[in-house]
């Protein structure tokens, strides 16, 4: 029967415990698993279905304490922790402690599992229980801080916060650890970081600078011929034109500032390091909008005459790109918003 839980095996299961169900009160004799923690190992759901549904109380943990539950947690079965949470007959697990006087709280906590986490705060879990070394569920996160510039462990922590308010300054205070943590580390690795930022942002700042330079002299509609105004752009009077020119200087500017600031970038200084990145991100977006403003206004000049309607759509198009650029970007961060509502803590994800 044991074999049968291992791989899952259903229907084998079903015939044995038909013929005999003391056979799902069984202990593995190596390692102490009964069935149902033998199922959670492999996140065997049907299995663990079967094994209730003929041995109602079949047994769900070793001698020292360890659930089934705590092993889902583990083994990171996301699938079988809801049936567990689902379960009526097994949702007395969620305060069961193991021999570290840990719940399963603690384990999900210390895998930085957001889902799991949310699945056990939702049901009636004690956040007062501590364990043997005496400390709460949030302070797993201090085992986990190398997880610190995760998305997973900063919506841990703003989970943690919301679900036990009067822990709250702990978990801030964990944060502010990890933050200097992580500010130390990068310190003793500026240079490479610093090299790694400039080389990246240089090259899309001069690809840029490349393309709105180019543009400015290959410009839309061409160059009169005409006696009195020759060599002059001819679409010159057109207000989509002169948007072009504005556009299409601004944005190679902004790029060619960007690919100077990286040669003068202080390789050592950290400090110098964080504002360069923020600075630069502002002028590369502004370059990026500015760049696609210019194509579209651009082409609206050439087709605006006799073709409004896709000259309205290229526009349409033009605008929507840095837009959709960001959103795309930035999905995580705004999913995890929109989980978390007012529990959102945008501060947390300065270190992200």
């Amino acid at each position: 029967i044991q074999l049968a839980v291992r791989w899952g095996k259903i229907d084998m299961l079903r015939v044995l415990l038909k013929h005999d169900r003391s056979q799902g009160y069984v202990i593995n004799r190596k390692n102490g698993y009964p069935l149902l923690l033998s199922a959670a190992h492999r996140g065997h759901v049907a299995v663990a279905r079967e094994i209730i549904k003929y041995c109602p109380d079949a047994p769900y943990c070793k001698k020292d304490g360890w659930t089934c539950l705590h092993k889902a947690v583990k083994s990171g079965n996301m699938e079988f922790v809801e049936f567990i949470l689902g379960e009526p007959r097994l949702q007395k697990l969620v305060n069961m402690r193991s021999s570290k006087g840990k719940t399963a709280l603690h384990y999900a906590i210390q895998k930085c599992d957001p889902k799991i986490v949310a699945a056990l705060l939702d049901k009636k879990i004690d956040l007062t229980i501590l364990g043997s070394d005496g400390n709460a569920a949030a302070w797993e996160l201090r085992d986990a801080l190398d997880s610190a510039k995760t998305l997973n462990w900063n919506e841990v922590s703003m989970l943690m916060i919301k679900a036990d308010p009067p822990n709250a300054k702990s978990v801030y205070n964990l944060h502010e650890e990890a933050k200097e943590k992580l500010i130390n580390a990068s310190r003793k690795d500026a240079r490479s970081l610093t090299q790694t930022y400039t080389s990246n942002t240089s090259l899309v700042a001069i690809l840029i600078a490349t393309i709105t330079f180019a543009a400015a002299f290959t410009l839309p509609g061409g160059y009169s011929s005409d006696a009195g105004s020759q060599g002059l752009p001819i679409m010159a009077r057109n207000v989509a034109f002169k948007a072009f020119l504005i556009s299409d200087t601004l944005a190679m500017c902004a790029s060619l500032a960007v690919a100077f600031i990286c040669i003068i970038a202080r390789w050592e200084d950290l400090d110098f390091l964080l504002y360069y990145r923020s600075f630069t991100k502002k002028l590369m977006w502004f370059a990026y909008m500015a760049t696609t403003t210019a194509f579209a206004t651009g082409l609206y000049t050439v087709l605006a005459p006799r073709l409004l309607w896709l000259a309205v759509g290229i526009c349409s198009v033009a605008v929507l790109v840095p837009i959709l650029t960001k959103v795309l970007g930035e999905w995580p961060v705004l999913k995890l918003r929109i989980r978390l509502g007012q529990a959102f803590k945008s501060e947390f994800l300065d270190m992200v």
